[in-house]
């Protein structure tokens, strides 16, 4: 019986954790369709200064964390892949994942569980399967 329900418990974490990501990446995509909204209507094709100004302040992560929306206009800095390029071009939304860790490239061990959009969008998913 113990190791049934040894079993029982791990994969039951490991829905419960697919499930979040899940959320996660319908989270990103929404979020990324609003700024892209509001950089079509906006004047000059401006991206929103912060999640405030697409009615996303404050909206956490599934584990409690707030999304990381990074405008590179402003100074911000892109995330890498392997090979050094940034993932997108203009600005960037992510989540830390579980650990609450990142890293500037989606290689470093700290973000490999961090779920974030890479191709202006193509991509969507943990950064371990980019």
């Amino acid at each position: 019986m113990g190791i049934l329900a040894t079993i029982g418990v791990a994969r039951t974490k490991y829905v419960i954790e697919q499930a979040r990501t899940t959320r996660a990446i319908g989270d990103i995509r929404a979020i990324t369709n609003d700024v892209q909204a509001y950089q079509a209507a906006s004047p000059g094709h401006a991206l929103p200064p912060g999640l405030s100004d697409i009615d996303r302040a404050g909206l956490l992560d599934p584990w409690g964390r707030p999304y990381i929306y990074v405008l590179f206009s402003v100074g911000g800095t892109p995330r890498t892949d392997v090979f050094g390029i940034d993932l997108n071009s203009e600005f960037d939304i992510y989540s830390m994942g579980p650990d609450g860790a990142s890293a500037i490239s989606i290689t470093a061990g700290a973000s490999q569980d961090d779920v974030v959009m890479a191709g202006d969008g193509g991509f969507i998913g943990r950064a371990s399967r980019y």
